[in-house]
């Protein structure tokens, strides 16, 4: 009997250690998360950029459906700097080369980047000329419509 509860236990720390050790994709398994961007400080979208970088890292790629919503000032992440003369209201158009990198690098890893229609269309917004690395299937027609969307579908939201 003694012998049997020392071969629990052992069992039982062997398992707690393997539980400790286990990757961080096991931690937290599979996620779903919506990212959203809607202004257009440039430090704060670098800032955004790189968390999600982080949660990548740590969640693994395979582990995880990440999408940005950027709508409003949002849409800046990825205005070119030559789109400042004919559209409106933006401060800032964040798409310099660094950026740009940042960009591909987690599209690379799966990211998907949706863009407000209502934005586009509301500041004058040429998306093929505008707009670094767009697709059509990037557009979606509210960004807000689009992040309720997602949440209903399982999303969890992250505001950085």
């Amino acid at each position: 009997m003694k012998r049997l509860a020392i071969l629990i236990a052992i069992g039982l720390a062997a398992m707690f250690t393997l539980n400790a050790n286990a990757t961080d994709g096991e931690r937290y398994g599979k996620q779903k998360v919506v990212y959203h961007i809607n202004y257009d400080n440039p430090k704060q979208q670098v800032g955004a950029l790189r968390n999600i970088q982080n949660h990548i890292n740590a969640v693994g790629k395979d582990n995880l459906d990440l999408r940005i919503v950027m709508h409003g000032n949002g849409l800046s992440t990825i205005l070119l700097p030559e789109a400042m003369g004919h559209t409106r209201g933006f401060k800032h158009a964040n798409a310099d080369p660094q950026q740009q990198a940042a960009i591909d690098n987690l599209k690379i890893q799966g990211v998907k980047f949706k863009i407000c229609a209502n934005t586009i269309n509301g500041r004058n917004v040429k998306p093929a000329d505008d707009l670094y690395d767009f697709t059509e299937d990037d557009v979606v027609p509210s960004g807000v419509a689009e992040l309720a969307h997602l949440q209903a579908q399982g999303f969890t939201y992250v505001k950085p």
